[in-house]
């Protein structure tokens, strides 16, 4: 049973995480020139955007799976596990309250209100912060889960 949830931890991980991760870093730099333009185009912001809020949810099947791989392992005291799962749940609340609101409405500021473009061009760039702090977080969570610092076999 160990190898089946360690296989779909690390497959909802690559398929899920991965692409939520690439597109939140792509949406600022589009935002930003389709804010800047005379003639924006919005629609790859939408996919950006629906990208993002549905990968959210389905990238959590990878704590799901994460948890039942580690309470068959009896890994759940494990340090470096600690720390993972505060900072799976610090990047969940990054993408859930800040870059995925942000880019909404980033979103609904370049689809409609001309004249907001300069009051929300500030808001894609912090966007751009706040993308970088979720990706860094999820870079630490997978160096933990490789490296397994303090954590002895057997």
């Amino acid at each position: 049973m160990n190898d089946f949830f360690l296989t779909v931890h690390i497959l909802a991980a690559i398929l899920c995480v991965g692409p939520v991760t690439i597109a939140a870093s792509m949406f600022p730099p589009i935002a930003r020139r389709v804010l800047t333009s005379d003639s924006p185009d919005v629609g790859g912001l939408r996919i950006l955007h629906r990208i993002s809020r549905v990968y959210a949810w389905a990238s959590l099947a990878v704590p799901v799976f994460g948890f039942a791989l580690a309470g068959s392992k009896q890994m759940t005291g494990e340090r470096w596990l600690i720390v993972s799962i505060v900072l799976t749940v610090a990047a969940a609340l990054v993408l859930g309250f800040l870059v995925v609101p942000a880019q909404a409405s980033v979103l609904a500021v370049a689809d409609g209100a001309v004249e907001m473009r300069n009051e929300v061009l500030p808001k894609a760039k912090l966007l751009s912060m706040t993308t970088g702090i979720f990706s860094l977080l999820w870079l630490v969570v997978l160096v933990l889960m490789v490296v397994r610092p303090g954590h002895h076999n057997g």
